[in-house]
């Protein structure tokens, strides 16, 4: 082969060479860009994106007519985020410099190592809820020098642990047998967080020293830093430490933060910092607050891990009372998740949405808002007006409902409290004997005395007990057929009403004419007829209330004549006795009172649920028999209170009742009333603690009639007269 020839050669391999290298390169970037590009892809968005929750706006809470009650505010927080420090970066004086920031500024960050902050250190065990204390145990339980420490003391107190041993399983070594590290294992397991003192820590040798001591061995803080300093580190790498054990790594060290902490965020490049966008609950109104209830961190009553499963972080808020709880699932919104590419330096440098957060649904309640402001107004009026005696602890309820659906238009209880405040208030709203946190609208219980009446006129008539043309002869004092002379009682007019018929029989609120009645009833059956119009259980609504209590029997006794006219044992709410009127002048339909009206799409697109509105169930009553006991309580409207309702500027039936407590104590007043009389749209029921006679609630139920039928006008009030009826 000549010269010539081998170039040739050597040209031709070479270029096979060249042509086999950009098929394998073809290859390659085919393989890579085609067969498995979304592999590679994802690898290489996961080595320089990151990704992040986005907190979903709660959802809004307004009145039936739309006006905000409740609504959000938003905040920006500041989260310490250890994945966030880049290589060589130490999280302990980054903690550090955070912190100082934050004592240097007067921000407040949260620390839940139950360690005060300061010397001399001392456990704070006592202040911590059931969660953080749950928390606490758990990270004490991983934490080698305290687990052992607190297991060979148990080994010596057993006793100290309150959960019992359990039963040892088939075939299994008994316990003495088993190793000492296995018995200690055994009981530190059993050890709960109501155990956890701080005597027991103490006792054990786990003290605030050892404790701290242990923690800067485990997170390796610097010999340099000072008692004071080590304590600020600690507190933050506990908080994420407990997070950790959860799996969910940052943790909100500072919320609300204002922008010029912000800026020095910024200007002074705080490593692991991170400034996110969030929102606190803004109320727009100080009433309503038994009603609307509040939002706060998870506990552990909530049942985190159940919680985790739909969707919470440890750091979420979650509702605790009040509409906020009762309608949780549609005010939490839904979290989003944010991709977020950083540089090397940590700087966010893109972003994207995977999952965009939707904001929680619009729940919109029964009430009125204007309208419950003004029932609230009134209950101030009159209780301040009664304390004028010197009697100043009295406390008071009212609840208006829509008759024929069960809908709560107002829900009134004073005292009250101011919900954007009640946090800083707590320890003074907790003493003050008047319990302003109380809900006697829908907790509180108290005797119906009278109200009961009309309710038994209409039991007795449905009942076959009495009838519409029967007269019963009042002589003054009723007395049981075989023991008159040992049990009796006294109609209020000692003298007798003389011959009555049921209708007069409410008008004059007689008691031997109902005593009568619950005689011939007889206990069982009188109970039965209270049942049926919602007297003795709770009424539905969303928010806690009491059951009430029906009267019953003590052994060898019969009860139910006192029990006819509202004496006995039987104790309802001012929510009960409003339904149950209610039911009554709708002509037996018992429904189920409720605050929801809807919950709407946060954009209004669509409903996702509507408050029930049907009857639980529906009482078979005549016209004739509902008119005989309207027109009773239209008799007392147009007899003895008509100088409170002739400022009324719409008919209505009412019945007063004085509700006995103790010989040494006033009466209470209780007091109901519906309106307008032909065509009954709202049943009324107030009671005022102390108030001697309900009487004393006539000029407060004619001033919520007008403030509802007479909406945005002027305030036409009516002054009391202070006459007194049983």
């Amino acid at each position: 082969m000549d010269r010539k020839e081998m170039q040739n050669t050597r040209l031709y391999l070479l270029a096979a060479f060249l042509v086999l290298a950009l098929a394998a390169y073809l290859f390659v970037l085919y393989d890579v860009q085609v067969i498995h590009h979304d592999g590679y892809a994802a690898q290489a968005i996961r080595s320089i994106v990151r990704p992040e929750k986005v907190e979903a706006s709660r959802g809004i809470i307004t009145d039936r007519n739309g006006r905000p009650l409740v609504s959000n505010r938003s905040t920006y927080d500041l989260t310490f985020d250890a994945d966030l420090l880049r290589p060589g970066e130490d999280s302990n004086e980054a903690i550090l410099r955070l912190v100082q920031l934050c004592q240097s500024e007067g921000v407040a960050w949260s620390d839940n190592l139950p360690i005060s902050r300061l010397a001399p250190y001392r456990y704070t065990v006592d202040q911590l809820d059931g969660q953080q204390q749950k928390l606490f145990l758990t990270y004490l339980k991983s934490l080698k020098p305290c687990a052992d420490a607190l297991g060979e003391y148990l080994l010596r107190h057993p006793e100290a642990v309150s959960t019992p041993e359990p039963e040892p399983e088939e075939g299994s070594a008994p316990a003495e047998e088993l190793s000492v590290k296995k018995r200690a294992e055994a009981l530190l397991e059993r050890l709960i967080p109501a155990d956890l003192t701080e005597d027991l820590l103490m006792d054990s040798g786990v003290t605030p020293a050892q404790l701290m001591g242990a923690m800067r061995e485990e997170l390796g803080i610097p010999e340099n830093y000072t008692m004071t300093q080590a304590r600020m580190v600690l507190g933050v790498q506990y908080e994420l430490s407990v997070r950790k054990l959860d799996n969910y790594a940052a943790y909100v060290l500072a919320q609300d933060i204002d922008t010029p902490f912000i800026s020095l965020l910024s200007d002074g490049n705080y490593a692991g910092a991170k400034v996110t966008l969030s929102s606190v609950r803004e109320y727009e109104t100080t009433c309503a607050a038994h009603i609307l209830g509040y939002v706060s961190k998870i506990t552990i009553e909530d049942d985190y891990p159940s919680l985790k499963k739909k969707g919470y972080d440890y750091d979420d808020l979650i509702g605790k009372e009040g509409a906020e709880l009762a309608f949780e699932e549609y005010l939490k919104g839904q979290d989003g998740l944010r991709m977020v590419s950083t540089n090397d330096e940590g700087k966010i440098t893109g972003e994207y949405y995977k999952t965009q957060p939707v904001p929680g649904n619009t729940v919109e309640l029964t009430i009125d808002l204007d309208f419950q402001a003004q029932v609230e107004g009134f209950l101030e009026e009159t209780v301040t007006r009664l304390n004028a005696d010197g009697d100043e602890g009295r406390g008071a309820g009212a609840a208006v409902i829509q008759v024929g659906t069960g809908e709560v238009l107002a829900l009134a209880s004073y005292p009250t409290y101011d919900l954007s405040t009640w946090r800083k208030d707590f320890a003074v709203l907790r003493d003050d004997p008047t319990r302003p946190m109380f809900n006697r609208a829908s907790v509180g219980s108290y005797p119906p005395g009278s109200t009961l009446k009309p309710f038994t006129a209409m039991a007795g008539l449905l009942s076959g007990n009495t009838t519409l043309t029967e007269k019963i002869k009042d002589t003054g004092r009723w007395g049981y057929p075989l023991d008159e002379a040992n049990s009796y009682f006294n109609c209020w007019k000692r003298s007798g009403h003389g011959y009555l018929n049921v209708t007069q029989a409410i008008t004059n609120s007689c008691n031997y004419f109902f005593g009568e009645i619950g005689y011939r009833m007889g206990m069982e059956e009188f109970r039965k007829y209270l049942a049926m119009f919602g007297l003795g259980e709770k009424t539905g609504i969303e928010i806690p209330e009491t059951a009430g209590t029906l009267p019953e029997n003590p052994q060898g006794q019969d009860q139910a004549p006192w029990a006819a006219f509202g004496q006995s044992t039987q104790l309802y709410s001012p929510l009960q006795l409003a339904n149950y009127v209610a039911t009554l002048v709708s002509g037996g339909k018992h429904c189920q009172a409720h605050l929801l009206k809807a919950a709407k799409a946060y954009d209004n697109s669509s409903v996702v649920a509507t408050g029930n509105t049907e009857p639980v169930n529906t009482i078979d009553i005549s016209g004739e028999y509902l008119n005989a006991v309207k027109q009773g309580m239209k008799g007392l409207v147009e007899g003895t209170l008509s100088p409170y309702f002739r400022n009324c500027v719409v008919s209505a039936g009412a019945k007063t009742g004085t509700s006995q407590v103790r010989a040494d104590t006033k009466n209470h007043g209780v007091f109901v009333c519906f309106a307008p009389y032909d065509d009954p749209e709202i049943a009324v029921a107030i009671a005022i603690e102390r108030a001697d006679a309900g009487a004393a609630l006539a000029s407060t139920a004619v001033n919520i009639l007008n403030a509802y039928f007479t909406p945005g006008e002027d305030d036409s009030s009516v002054t009391g007269e202070n006459q007194l009826l049983p």
